[in-house]
């Protein structure tokens, strides 16, 4: 059976039977992602993040729910092992609609994974019809994303150190109609390749629209792998078999499935 027809099952009871824990991603540590690195890293502004609306968003580490921590450590370390396995270093997130926690997902991943020893993480917004990683975060800042797009800023600028040295942060406050135009670019294109040379050795997380536009599919050539997003009922049957058809030519890392009735699993990952 197939990851997404995995959630297809899942998505389409309320409760199932627990899947049993992988042994091997609980006890051993996650292989490093990351390499450690010699040479000192570039030092980008710092933007300070509200701890207020870090709580109440969910936004990690302010969450005081055991279960949703512990949660997030085993996504954190099954989506390390998988990306180490393959050598991939990007990815995109998405969902089949909105409302499903993809934003929230990527954000918590990126805090995650920058809790892991030598690992470092860069977030982009990349949700050009509705950026949201900003205001979950609480990030106040000068410059984003769709500044430098539409030239009013440069790549460096937007770029921003959050919470420790090991996450960057590129939020985005402006709406773009014709986003997956701007996906396709020559400044998108640019940005990409300064991540390359600026972060050579970060773990580039891209939060995306949902599937029910085509910026992932434009998008999608220039990342590793893709992690989709779904909500135990919220996600609709009909949905995740148009995902699936959707992601058939992707690199599909996996599926996160959120608001799972099992309160002892909280995030469950295929």
């Amino acid at each position: 059976m197939s990851l997404i027809e995995n959630a297809l099952a899942r998505a389409a009871t309320k409760r199932a039977e627990r899947e049993p824990a992988d042994p091997a991603s609980l006890r051993a540590a996650a292989r490093p992602a990351v390499a450690v690195e010699s040479a000192p890293t570039r030092q980008f502004p710092m933007a300070t993040l509200d701890s207020a609306v870090l709580e109440r968003n969910c936004v990690l580490p302010q969450i005081a729910d055991r279960t949703a921590l512990r949660a997030y450590k085993i996504l954190r370390t099954r989506l390390l092992h998988r990306l180490a396995a393959q050598q991939w270093r990007s990815f995109a997130v998405t969902s089949t609609k909105a409302g499903e926690g993809k934003t929230l997902t990527s954000i918590n991943l990126a805090m995650a994974l920058s809790q892991e020893p030598n690992t470092r993480v860069c977030l982009v917004d990349l949700d050009l019809q509705r950026p949201q990683v900003a205001a979950q975060m609480g990030l106040h800042c000068e410059r984003g994303l769709g500044d430098y797009l539409l030239g009013e800023a440069d790549a460096l600028q937007v770029m921003y150190e959050c919470a420790s040295p090991s996450l960057v942060v590129i939020p985005n406050t402006r709406v773009f109609d014709h986003s997956s135009e701007m996906l396709g670019s020559a400044r998108m294109l640019e940005l990409l390749k300064v991540l390359a040379t600026e972060m050579p050795n970060h773990l580039v997380i891209f939060d995306m629209p949902p599937l029910t536009s085509d910026d992932v599919l434009t998008f999608a050539p220039r990342v590793d792998g893709v992690l989709l997003v779904v909500a135990e009922g919220r996600t609709e049957r009909a949905a995740l078999t148009k995902a699936k058809q959707l992601l058939a030519e992707m690199n599909l890392i996996g599926v996160v499935l959120n608001c799972s009735a099992e309160r002892d699993d909280g995030t469950s990952y295929y």
